[in-house]
């Protein structure tokens, strides 16, 4: 029998795409014998998740979870929006977003921890869980808020269980924690959901965005032909609109329609420390297929 070290281990997973524990398992079975091995993994279906691997994974889930003062978000793709249905799959997206609250916003560092009563770490759990279902998964992103004193709120919109859903926010508020606190992180992660802000204030604009901004601003100004000084002070208030856009603290609050975001919270004595919005696939290209050209290939 071949002694199962941990090159031949690395070897079977980068063949099969199979989780670690469920390598060791195919070589014990197998004597050490590689190419045996993957023939078991195979009758197992779990080395199918290698080849669903090129598959675009935009649907899925993102899902939230708050704890004490701190709160983590994760978002996990798959191919089809039935799969966010699935219990299991649903399952492992809550464990993520809990497991995120020690990630501390790193992928790679969610992904190695330990997958709570599987024996595996996250990323072999998730390579399991692609065999079992089918599907190509992946766990795109994650994030983590925290305050020394305050709240770190939660929202879901349009959520399939508590805690996961389609756009999942995180609202960080510095305060006196209390239901007060936690009612109005709510709201604000309700704002968010809906008026998708960019920045949480002025100063954190992105300077190259907002040098863009202003060129295609100063374009559209100058194209009035009014003077150079009437067009400075035309991009200048076309700047604050812009800010009025995609500043979180400077938007109109949805929830009545004219207040200030900024208002809102200098009335309630709180501090908006910071926000995270995550909305499933955005950013992601999504394949289009020709039903048609895909039915004559398969034809020919």
């Amino acid at each position: 029998m071949a002694e199962i070290t941990a090159a031949l281990v690395k070897e079977l997973r980068e063949k099969t795409g199979a989780g670690m524990m469920d390598c060791k398992r195919a070589l014990a079975e197998t004597g050490g014998d590689l190419e045996a091995a993957i023939d078991w993994l195979r009758k197992k279906g779990l080395s199918a998740a290698a080849k669903k691997a090129g598959r675009t994974a935009a649907e899925g889930l993102v899902g939230v979870k708050a704890e004490a003062t701190r709160a983590a978000i994760v978002e996990v793709n798959a191919e089809t929006d039935f799969v966010a249905r699935n219990e299991t799959f649903q399952g492992f997206v809550a464990a993520c977003a809990a497991l995120a609250l020690e990630a501390g916003g790193d992928v790679a560092a969610l992904k190695a921890k330990p997958f709570p009563g599987s024996g595996r770490s996250v990323a072999e759990e998730l390579t399991h869980l692609i065999a079992t279902i089918g599907e190509n998964m992946a766990i795109r992103r994650t994030a983590m808020l925290s305050v020394p004193k305050g709240v770190v709120a939660t929202y879901v919109h349009a959520a399939l269980k508590p805690e996961l859903g389609r756009i999942g926010v995180l609202v960080a508020l510095a305060g006196e924690p209390g239901e007060p606190l936690a009612a109005l992180g709510r709201q604000i992660g309700m704002h968010v959901a809906a008026a998708r802000p960019e920045f949480l204030d002025i100063g954190s604009v992105d300077p190259a965005a907002l040098a863009r901004e202003r060129a295609v601003l100063t374009e559209q100004a100058r194209a009035s032909g009014k003077p150079e000084a009437i067009i400075e002070k035309m991009v200048e208030g076309r700047v604050r609109k812009y800010y009025e856009e995609v500043v979180l603290l400077e938007q109109v609050w949805v929830h009545d329609g004219e207040s200030r975001v900024k208002d809102v919270v200098r009335k309630a004595g709180a501090e908006l420390a910071g926000f995270v919005r995550f909305q499933l696939g955005e950013g992601i290209e999504k394949e289009v297929s020709d039903f048609a050209a895909e039915v004559a290939a398969a034809a020919r």
